[in-house]
C-alpha cells in the first residue's frame, strides 16, 4: 500500500503509532487511563490488515461484544475499501470464541456439537439439585448454599488453584466441609457431562485442556496470524494460559492493558498476568501510552502520586494537554448526613454552572455506602440511577429486617410474616399458614406467635420472636426498634447469608435512615410499602431533560468518565474496605481501585471523608465510631489537592432517610479427574 494511504496514522500521537506500527512479535501495550487504549488496538488491527493480513487470520479478544464491534468497527472504518472487516475477523469474548472452537472440534474431544451452555442462574440450580441428592442441603447442617458453592468452583477453576487453597483463602467458614465440597463438585461435573451441557467455566477449561494436547494446541494456533487482547490485566490464569496455547505456531500476540487499573481479583483476575507478560512471551517490545486525552493536568498529578505508592508496577506518569483546572478537593466531613449534604450541594452547583447531572458520578468501595446519599437525593428530588451491586433496598437481608417491622405496623401483612417465619428451623408454608390462624385468633395481636403451635426445632425461636414484637409496639423511636430487630436477626444473617459483617453493615445503615423518620408508619410508606424496581424510582419520575445523577460502584465506573467525580466514604476501613486488607496484595488492589475512581473525573474530582460514622460491630461498642482518612491518601498525595473542611450541617430530621475427526482427546476424564484426591 502506498505510503499516501496511510496518513490516518497521522491522527496518531508517537506512542500510540508506535504501537500500532510494532511488526512481528509479542506486543505489550501499556495504556494508562484516557490515553486512547481502544482507538490504538483499533488502528493496529486497520494496520495489519493494509499490510496484507486477512481479517480472518486475525483474533481480537475482548471482555464485552460490544467492544469487539467497536474496535472493527473503527479498523473497518480505516480500511474499508480492503473489504469487510467486522464480518470476517474473529471478534469477542473469550467465552464466545470458546464456545466457537468447542463447536468446531466437538468430535475430536468427546463433545457433542450439540451441547448447550448454562447461564449463572441454571448453574446454580443445577449444582442445587446434585447438593440436595448427596443429602447436603439440610438447613440445621448449615452447608454452603448453592450460590455459595457455584462460587467456590469457579474460583478454583478460573483461578487454577487447588480447593484447600481457595477454602483457606477465600471461603475460611467452609473450610470444614472441604471432602463434601469435592464429592459435590465431581458429581456436578459428572452430571453436566452426562446431560451434554457446559457452564461458563466449562468453556474456558475445555478450550485449555484442548491446547494441553499438542495436536490441537498447532490446528487451533494456526489458524491466526495474530491474536490482540483487550484488558490484559483483567484476565485469570486459565486465560492467560489460553493465549500461551495459541501461540505455539507463532509469538504473534499483542496485549493492551494497565496494571494500574487490576481491579477484579475477585472474579479471579489476576494482575501477576500482565506484569508477567513479557516473561511468559519473551522478546517482548513494550510500549507505554501516558498523553491522557480525559483528565486536567491537577487531577493527573493526584493520581500519579496515589500510584506511585504501588510496590511492582510499569512506570508512567500520565500528562494531558490540559494544564489548566482547579485542584482536586479532599473533603473532611464531620459526618455521614454532613458528607451527604455536601456531596449533594457540590452537584447542584455544578449542575447551576452548566454541568448535567448525568455528566457527574458518585463512586463508592461497596454498594451499600450510597445508603443514606439515595434518601437524601430522594428526599430532596434529585433523579438518580445506580450501578453496581443490588441495591439498597431490594437486598434480601434488608427486606427480611424491615418484614419484623411491617409485621407489627400490619399484623395481617401476610408476605411479611412469611418472610419472617420462613427465617427459622423447620418453618414451612404449612407451619406459617397454622401460625397466622393463630395470630388471627389472637385478635390480630403480632404477640401471639410466641404461643403459636410450631415444630419443636422453632418453638424457642417464636417465643423470642413474641418478645421482640411486644418491645417493638411499646412506643420506641424508629432507629430503636430497627437496632433491635438487628440484634434480633444478627444470628440469621450468619447462618443464611454469605459475607454476614456487610450485611450487618447495612442493616447498620438501615438504622441510621431510620433516626430521620418520627413513625415506623411514614418510615416504612418510603420504604416499603411501594418497593422501587430501582433506586432512581426513590426520587420520582425524571426532569423534563431526562437528567439524572450517577450513582456507581468504582468497579462498575471501571471505563467510564465524567465531568465531575466525588468518591465518598474515602476513610480507613472503607477505601480500602477492611473486608480487602488481609494481605499485601490485596490492599495493593485496594490502591488501583482507588486510583481508577480517580481517573474517571474529567474537570473536576471531589474526595470526600466523614470523620464520625454510626454503626455497632459489638454488643458493647457505642452507636458511633471514629475513621482516619484512607491511608492512600498520603501527604505527598494531600500535597496535589486542595484541603476542606465541611460545615457540620446534617439533613432535617424527617426527610433524611464443527471440522474432521483426525484423531480423539477423552477432555471428560480430564475434567473429572480434577477433584480425585491424589
Amino acid at each position: 500500500m502506498p505510503d499516501q494511504d496511510l496518513r490516518w496514522l497521522d491522527e496518531l500521537n508517537p506512542a500510540q503509532r508506535e504501537a500500532v506500527t510494532h511488526g512481528e512479535g509479542p506486543l505489550l501495550i501499556i495504556a494508562g487511563a484516557g490515553t486512547g487504549k481502544t482507538r490504538t488496538l483499533a488502528y493496529r488491527v486497520a494496520h495489519l490488515i493494509s499490510r496484507g493480513v486477512p481479517p480472518d487470520r486475525i483474533l481480537l479478544l475482548t471482555f464485552t461484544r460490544r467492544a469487539a464491534e467497536e474496535m472493527l468497527s473503527r479498523a473497518g472504518a480505516v480500511v474499508g475499501k480492503l473489504g469487510p472487516v467486522r464480518e470476517r475477523a474473529w471478534g469477542g469474548t473469550f467465552h464466545s470464541v470458546a464456545n466457537r472452537l468447542l463447536r468446531t472440534y466437538a468430535g475430536a474431544v468427546g463433545l457433542s456439537p450439540e451441547f448447550t451452555v448454562l447461564d449463572q442462574a441454571d448453574a446454580e440450580n443445577l449444582i442445587g439439585l446434585v447438593r440436595h441428592d448427596l443429602g447436603l442441603a439440610s438447613r440445621d447442617k448449615r452447608f454452603p448454599r448453592r450460590a455459595t458453592c457455584l462460587g467456590i468452583y469457579s474460583r478454583v477453576v478460573n483461578g487454577s488453584e487447588e480447593l484447600p487453597d481457595v477454602l483457606a483463602r477465600y471461603f475460611p467458614w467452609v473450610a470444614p466441609w472441604e471432602e463434601e465440597l469435592r464429592t459435590l463438585f465431581r458429581r456436578y461435573v459428572e452430571r453436566k457431562q452426562k446431560l451434554n451441557v457446559l457452564d461458563f467455566d466449562d468453556l474456558l477449561l475445555y478450550w485449555r485442556e484442548m491446547l494441553a494436547v499438542p495436536d490441537l494446541a498447532r490446528r487451533l494456533s494456526g489458524l491466526f496470524d495474530h491474536i490482540l487482547v483487550d484488558e490484559y490485566q483483567d484476565t485469570n490464569r486459565v486465560q492467560a494460559a489460553i493465549l500461551r496455547g495459541m501461540r505455539t505456531g507463532n509469538s504473534n500476540v499483542t496485549a493492551v492493558g494497565d496494571d494500574a487499573q487490576s481491579i477484579y481479583s475477585f472474579r479471579a483476575a489476576t494482575v501477576r498476568n500482565i506484569l508477567d507478560f513479557p516473561r511468559d512471551f519473551p522478546g517482548t517490545r513494550i510500549v507505554t501510552l501516558e498523553e491522557n486525552y480525559r483528565s486536567t493536568m491537577p487531577i493527573l498529578a493526584t493520581a500519579n502520586a496515589l500510584i506511585a505508592q504501588a510496590h511492582e508496577r510499569y512506570t508512567k506518569n500520565l500528562w494531558s494537554r490540559r494544564p489548566g483546572g482547579a485542584k482536586p478537593l479532599l473533603v473532611t466531613c464531620p459526618d455521614e448526613g454532613s458528607q451527604d449534604a455536601y456531596v449533594v450541594e457540590r452537584v447542584l452547583a455544578l449542575y447551576e454552572e452548566g454541568i448535567p447531572l448525568r455528566r457527574q458520578a458518585v463512586l463508592f468501595r461497596a454498594a451499600h455506602h450510597s445508603a443514606s446519599l439515595e434518601v437524601e437525593l430522594a428526599r430532596r428530588g434529585i433523579p438518580f440511577h445506580k450501578y453496581g451491586g443490588l441495591r439498597f433496598l431490594e437486598t434480601a437481608h434488608v427486606k427480611d429486617a424491615l418484614a419484623f417491622l411491617r409485621v407489627v405496623e400490619n399484623p395481617r401483612d401476610e408476605l411479611a410474616w412469611f418472610r419472617v417465619l420462613g427465617l427459622f428451623d423447620g418453618v414451612g408454608p404449612a407451619t406459617v399458614s397454622r401460625a397466622l390462624a393463630h395470630v388471627a385468633e389472637g385478635g390480630y395481636d403480632p404477640r401471639a406467635i410466641a404461643t403459636s403451635p410450631g415444630p419443636p426445632a422453632a418453638r424457642e425461636e417464636l417465643a423470642r420472636l413474641g418478645r421482640l414484637l411486644s418491645e417493638l409496639g411499646e412506643g420506641l423511636p424508629v432507629a430503636a426498634q430497627v437496632e433491635r430487630v438487628r440484634r434480633f436477626y444478627e444470628p440469621y444473617v450468619e447462618r443464611l447469608y454469605d459475607y454476614p459483617q456487610a450485611r450487618i453493615r447495612d442493616l447498620e445503615s438501615l438504622e441510621q435512615i431510620a433516626s430521620g423518620y418520627r413513625s415506623r408508619r411514614s418510615f416504612l410508606a418510603e420504604l416499603q410499602l411501594d418497593p422501587p424496581s430501582s433506586t432512581s424510582d426513590l426520587a420520582g419520575p425524571p426532569h423534563k431533560d431526562d437528567d439524572w445523577l450517577v450513582l456507581s460502584t468504582i468497579h462498575s465506573a471501571k471505563g467510564c468518565e465524567w465531568d465531575a467525580v466525588y468518591v465518598i466514604h474515602a476513610a480507613d476501613g472503607f477505601l480500602p474496605s477492611d473486608l480487602a486488607a488481609g494481605s499485601p496484595e490485596e490492599l495493593e488492589e485496594e490502591l488501583r481501585l482507588t486510583y481508577v475512581a480517580l481517573t474517571r473525573a474529567k474537570d473536576h474530582l471531589v474526595v470526600t471523608w466523614p470523620v464520625r460514622y454510626h454503626y455497632r460491630r459489638r454488643e458493647l461498642a457505642g452507636a458511633h465510631g471514629y475513621a482516619q482518612p484512607s491511608r492512600f491518601f498520603t501527604e505527598e498525595v494531600r500535597g496535589t489537592m486542595d484541603r476542606v473542611v465541611a460545615e457540620g450541617v446534617r439533613p432535617s430530621a424527617e426527610g433524611a432517610p464443527r471440522e474432521e475427526r483426525t484423531g480423539y482427546v477423552d477432555l471428560a476424564t480430564r475434567i473429572r479427574a480434577r477433584w480425585d484426591r491424589a
